[in-house]
């Protein structure tokens, strides 16, 4: 069998630097290649994200070491972008590509490799880096005094058992309103500010908070005010003024693609009377896209109660972010820290560069975080590839690719490679500080709590999955496996983020099983103090908030990696195998145990 040639963009001894580049950095590549090709050349061949060929660069011999010889270039790039590469070789016989493949390199099958050059004009705030953040969905929390609900829009209704499960019957019309609602409001999160500070957190992630007549409230009513279930602006500044003093940030969740036809704007119902539909002549008509006025418009993925904003119209953009007197302005000035956009693969990219440059100039610490589900870093969405990094559009996204690895891992259906491909792919794609920032997320609003997902990952319909229970053995399993996998999501690179009560031993499968109200005085003691533990080691490390990542070990259901910080350097194993294994060398021990038993994990610093 003959010698392969050699070259991984993983390995420092075949790409410096690892990852992505910035304009004017200077990457140095090497390859091997067996003396017995006899090579005559080595090109880089870079082509644009869209298959343009964009430069041909030559490298040069550098020296021999049987049996290879070695090539190297250096090389710089001078604008942000997504690039690939391959490359070309010509020997005295033949002239070929040499792909990827996996890890290895194959002759004229395979992929290409990927590298980005990203933008440095808005770097991600330093303190957001393996910050501990705690997702809140308000109605759903905790409740203080009662809100004056004089404003809040019909019909609803309130659960006097909060122990009651969500309502998932459709009605007699065959639709679920999501309008029964607990009462959890802004007083209740600003009085368990302590407790979430005990528990490491150093900022919360809201679900929408304005105006709407949903319990979710991703149908937006009116951006300039708070629901009335939840308080006033004066409650709003209270929280944030609050957490601030426990030096905790508050970041708002930011529905920009669509309002719910139900609101000031589009007034399908004739509430307010000045809306798109109930007035011809309105302001707001503009920001919709009617095909046939009044009743055929855009709606979001064809649900008629959330039409589609026009993401392009002047009067839209100034009211919501382009004026001193915006609705992003004023709540950034009564004490907003940052945004998570949803479903920001429906923004453009000039108004989400226009949002980005406004949010900047209201706070140069701002966070900007996207919803996306996949790699952002060569997204395309609706046949447009977004430049979410390449343009620093955003600070961190949802990393729901990690999450799907983690879970996979911990239930056993993934000897640790699928995890160990997903770590490096992301780490390589991303920006160091952007991965640092990324929301580390293993349950939300949107997919089922990470201790059901880790017993029961099967889906099923509503009526099914509210049937289905755990027994006690299986609930007891599924906690073995959270710890594990808790810990993956707290020791790898990014910003943990805790959903509401999966600390306390909250179960539920998908939307809206997962949206129960928080069992105040029927926690989980045990798990709380496990999450405790993990907020703690977090952030004490230096290199498990900022550090590099590098993966030792992945097979047979061990993962072994590493994350260093300049002299700081942590080892972390995970055995997700049926069998008990020792494998920690002598050092610092921070957390678990070194004779890991099945689902055991252990944190140690080490020397290398």
């Amino acid at each position: 069998m003959g010698l392969r040639i050699l070259y991984n963009s993983l390995d420092p001894a075949h790409k410096l630097p690892f990852g992505v580049l910035t304009p004017g950095e200077t990457c140095q590549l090497t390859i091997a290649i067996p003396r017995s090709c006899q090579t005559v050349r080595v090109i880089l061949v870079l082509e644009r994200e869209n298959g343009e060929k964009f430069q041909e660069l030559e490298f040069q011999r550098d020296h021999a070491a049987e049996p290879y010889e070695y090539y190297r270039l250096f090389f710089s790039l001078e604008e942000p972008g997504l690039f690939y590469y391959y490359f070309r070789i010509t020997t005295r016989n033949e002239q070929f590509r040499l792909l990827k493949q996996g890890e290895d390199t194959n002759i004229e099958a395979g992929s290409y490799w990927q590298l980005s050059c990203v933008s440095t004009r808005f770097p991600v705030p330093a303190e957001y880096e393996g910050r501990v953040f705690y997702q809140i969905f308000p109605d759903r929390f905790h409740q203080v005094g009662r809100c004056d609900l004089t404003d809040k829009l019909q019909p609803y209704w309130i659960h006097q058992d909060l122990s009651e499960p969500p309502v998932w019957r459709p009605n007699e019309r065959g639709e679920v309103l999501n309008n029964d609602f607990y009462g959890g409001n802004l007083a209740g999160i600003r009085e368990k500010l302590p407790y979430l500070h005990d528990l490491g957190v150093g900022a919360l992630y809201l679900n929408p908070i304005f105006m709407a007549y949903s319990s979710h409230r991703y149908d937006t009513a009116d951006y300039s005010r708070i629901d009335p279930m939840l308080g006033t602006d004066q409650d709003f500044q209270d929280l944030c003024n609050a957490a601030h003093d426990l030096e905790m940030k508050i970041i708002l969740d930011g529905v920009f693609s669509h309002t719910g036809s139900n609101s000031i704007y589009f007034d399908a119902n004739h509430i307010f009377g000045h809306g798109a539909v109930s007035d011809p002549h309105s302001p707001y008509r503009s920001w919709y896209l009617f095909r046939h006025y009044p009743n055929d418009y855009e709606s979001w993925w064809g649900f008629k109660t959330l039409p589609c904003l026009n993401k392009h119209d002047p009067g839209f953009i100034d009211y919501l972010f382009g004026s001193d007197e915006s609705i992003i302005a004023k709540w950034f000035r009564l004490g907003a820290d940052g945004m998570r956009l949803d479903v920001v693969d429906e923004l453009p990219d000039d108004f989400l560069m226009a949002l980005r440059e406004r949010l900047r100039a209201l706070n140069p610490k701002a966070l900007l975080i996207g919803e996306v589900w996949e790699d952002a870093s060569n997204k395309i969405s609706y046949g447009v590839r977004r430049r979410y990094f390449t343009e620093a559009q955003l600070d961190s996204v949802m990393n729901y690719p990690w999450r799907n690895a983690i879970l996979s891992f911990a239930r056993g259906e993934d000897d640790g490679r699928q995890l160990r491909r997903a770590v490096l792919t992301l780490a390589e794609n991303y920006p160091a500080a952007v991965l640092n920032a990324n929301l580390n997320l293993l349950s939300s609003h949107d997919v089922p709590r990470a201790l059901t997902a880790l017993v029961d990952p099967t889906d099923g319909e509503r009526e099914d999955l509210a049937r289905r229970t755990m027994t006690a053995a299986q609930l007891a399993m599924g906690k073995a496996r959270l710890r594990l996998a808790t810990f993956l999501q707290f020791t790898l690179p990014g910003a943990p983020c805790i959903y509401y009560g999966d600390e306390a031993g909250m179960t539920g499968y998908r939307d809206p099983f997962n949206r129960a109200y928080y069992p105040w005085g029927k926690e989980d003691l045990a798990l709380q103090g496990h999450y405790r533990a993990l907020g703690r080691l977090k952030s004490q490390s230096e290199a498990l908030r900022r550090g590099s990542v590098e993966v030792l070990d992945a097979q047979d259901g061990h993962f072994v990696f590493r994350r260093r910080h300049g002299k700081e350097v942590v080892t972390l194993w995970c055995n997700a195998s049926p069998l008990p294994w020792y494998a920690a060398p002598p050092g610092k021990l921070l957390l678990g145990d070194p004779r890991l038993p099945s689902m055991g994990f252990c944190a140690m610093e080490t020397s290398n």
